[in-house]
C-alpha cells in the first residue's frame, strides 16, 4: 500500500517538477552567491587581517581603523530607524484607516515614489537644501539642550553634521517601511475591526486593539528593511557628512564619524596595496553586521508573528 508521500508524488504534474526544481534551485543559487561573496571578501582581507599595525593606514592597526566607522554606520542607520519607524506607521495608518479613498491612493502612489529616487540625488539635497536649513535649529539645540550630549556643539556652520545625515537616511528608508506596514495594515481582517467598534471602541481603541497587533510582524520587518537599507547607503553619506574620525554621540558639530560604505566610497579610488585589502576588510565586517541584523530580524518578526493576531 502506497504512503500518502507516495501518492503525492505519483500525481505530481511535469509543470509542477518544473516548477519545483526551479524554485529550489533559486534558493540554492542564493545560499552559493552570499557563500562566494563571503569568500571573495574574506580572501581579499586575508592580508589586512594579518599585517602588522603599523603598515595599515593609520598605523594603530585594524581594530582602531574599522571601529570608528563601524560606530557611525551603527549610529547613522539607528538614528535614521528611530525617525523612519514611527513616522512610516503614521502615514500608513493614516493611508488605510483616515484619509478619503482618492486621496489614499494617491498618496499611497507619492510615497511609493521615493523609493525610486537615486541616493545620489538624496545626497544633493541633503547637501544643498537641508544642510543649510538645519543650522538654526541645531543653534536653538545648542542653547537650549547643550546640557546634552547629543547636542553639546560646538555648532557646525555648515550644517552637515550626523543630524543632517540621519534626516536624509531616514526619507530614504520611510518609502520602504511603510509600503510593508500599510499593506498588513490593509489586510487587517474587517470583522477584528468591526468587532471592536461594535463594542463601542474608538477608531484610536480599534486600531490600538486590532490593527496594530495584527501588523506588529510586519511593522518589525519593514523596520528591519529599512535598517538595511540604511546601513549600505553609500553616495547620500558620502555626500552630506563632513567627517573627522573618531567616536562621538554629538549630532551637531563638525567631528563626525563615518559609515563603512561611506568611507570605501571616499578612500578606494586613491588606494592601492595593503589599503585596499583594509578597505576590503571593512566591508567583510559590514557584510557580517548585516548579516547579523538580518537574522535578528528574522528571529524578532517570527516571535511577534506567534504573539499577534496574524495567525
Amino acid at each position: 500500500m502506497q504512503s500518502a508521500s507516495e501518492r503525492r508524488r505519483a500525481r505530481q504534474r511535469p509543470g509542477d517538477r518544473v516548477f519545483t526544481g526551479t524554485a529550489t534551485g533559486a534558493g540554492i543559487l542564493i545560499l552559493v552567491l552570499l557563500a562566494g561573496v563571503a569568500a571573495f571578501l574574506l580572501i581579499e582581507a586575508w592580508p589586512a587581517l594579518l599585517a602588522p599595525d603599523e603598515k595599515i593606514p593609520g598605523g594603530e592597526g585594524l581594530v582602531v581603523y574599522i571601529w570608528p566607522l563601524v560606530f557611525g554606520t551603527l549610529w547613522a542607520a539607528v538614528l535614521a530607524l528611530v525617525i523612519a519607524a514611527p513616522l512610516a506607521v503614521l502615514i500608513a495608518l493614516f493611508i488605510t484607516h483616515y484619509a478619503p479613498r482618492h486621496f489614499a491612493q494617491g498618496l499611497g502612489y507619492i510615497i511609493d515614489l521615493l523609493a525610486a529616487v537615486p541616493s545620489i540625488i538624496y545626497g544633493l539635497w541633503g547637501f544643498s537644501v537641508l544642510a543649510p536649513a538645519t543650522t538654526g535649529l541645531t543653534r536653538w539645540l545648542e542653547d537650549n539642550l547643550g546640557f546634552i550630549p547629543l547636542f553639546a556643539g560646538p555648532v557646525s556652520t555648515t550644517g552637515r553634521t550626523m543630524f543632517t545625515t540621519a534626516l536624509v537616511l531616514a526619507v530614504m528608508i520611510l518609502p520602504i517601511i511603510t509600503a510593508v506596514v500599510r499593506e498588513a495594515f490593509v489586510q487587517t481582517p474587517r470583522l477584528h475591526e468591526e468587532a471592536s467598534l461594535a463594542l463601542g471602541a474608538t477608531r484610536l481603541e480599534m486600531i490600538r486593539m486590532a490593527v496594530l497587533p495584527f501588523g506588529r510582524s510586519s511593522i518589525v520587518s519593514g523596520s528591519m528593511l529599512g535598517l538595511g537599507r540604511a546601513l549600505g547607503e553609500t553616495m547620500a553619506v558620502a555626500i552630506v557628512l563632513s567627517t573627522s574620525g573618531g567616536v562621538t554621540f554629538n549630532l551637531i558639530s563638525s567631528g563626525n564619524p563615518s559609515t563603512i560604505a561611506a568611507n570605501i566610497a571616499l578612500e578606494f579610488p586613491e588606494s592601492s596595496g595593503i589599503a585596499i585589502d583594509t578597505l576590503i576588510a571593512s566591508g567583510l565586517v559590514l557584510f557580517a553586521i548585516t548579516l547579523v541584523v538580518n537574522m535578528l530580524a528574522r528571529a524578532i518578526v517570527n516571535r511577534s508573528r506567534d504573539s499577534s493576531g496574524a495567525n
